[in-house]
């Protein structure tokens, strides 16, 4: 039976001499493999679509194993992302994490939009810096390791000077300091961020304005919070991680 579904491809796996296994993440039936036969040959109808990051719509027969791939039409390349040697490795860790912290058929319509939109902006030239670091907050929830921002982990205190605390997964106020002498003395500002991140609606996230300073607490802060609990080993942030250091 034929299905139809508008997706990214997230992933491609060379297969024999002239097959791509192609991972899309799909907006309908969330996570799938399909078999793109003879997508590796110069003239293949699949060529161009059986790429990362593209965008479209795709049919394809689906079995009980991975499905085939019967034809693709491609609405977007984002091929400012495609072109762009750091925003390729911003655009290849988001689709690494959404691949490993995502189970196949899995339907989450909210997250397939998140990193259509999140992709879009890059592409279209804005900070992509901060929209990665507003993606790796939101993926906190997908990991089911949510920090507590909301207030002082501890006492639930909202009110004077606070930190980051690794280990007690969560804001701490000044009065709580003593639990953890090894908490991230991070400013006011990455912390609203961080929450704010949390809390936006992907539709509305505009062109924030982030200072740089505040740009590298939020970048240390979110690296050593996924160290920490998430249990990822990620090819594409180790890749990222010496991309930014020649920024």
């Amino acid at each position: 039976m034929l299905q139809k579904a508008e997706g990214i491809v997230i992933r491609t796996n060379d297969y024999g001499e002239t097959n791509k296994i192609v991972t899309l993440f799909t907006r309908e039936h969330g996570k799938l493999a399909l078999m793109a036969r003879g997508a590796k040959r110069p003239k293949s109808r699949f060529a161009s679509s059986a790429q990362l990051f593209i965008y479209g719509t795709f049919i394809y027969h689906q079995s009980q194993g991975i499905g085939t791939l019967n034809q693709a039409d491609v609405s977007d390349s984002f091929r400012h992302i495609r072109s762009d040697l750091m925003l390729t490795a911003y655009g290849a860790y988001m689709v690494e994490m959404i691949d490993k912290l995502t189970e196949d058929r899995h339907r989450n319509p909210f997250l397939f939009e998140m990193l259509y939109q999140i992709l879009q902006r890059i592409n279209e030239g804005e900070d992509s810096e901060v929209l990665v670091r507003v993606y790796e907050t939101k993926m906190l929830q997908v990991a089911g390791i949510t920090p507590f921002l909301d207030a002082c982990v501890n006492c639930g205190r909202k009110e004077g000077r606070f930190a980051f605390s690794l280990k007690e997964a969560g804001s701490l106020c000044d009065r709580c300091f003593e639990i953890d002498p090894y908490r991230l003395n991070v400013s006011l500002g990455t912390l609203k961020l961080l929450r704010l991140f949390h809390y936006l609606d992907v539709h509305r996230i505009g062109n924030i304005q982030v200072k740089e300073s505040t740009k590298q607490e939020l970048k240390h802060v979110l690296s050593l919070y996924y160290d920490e609990y998430s249990g990822l080993r990620l090819k594409s942030k180790r890749f990222l991680d010496q991309m930014e250091k020649f920024k």
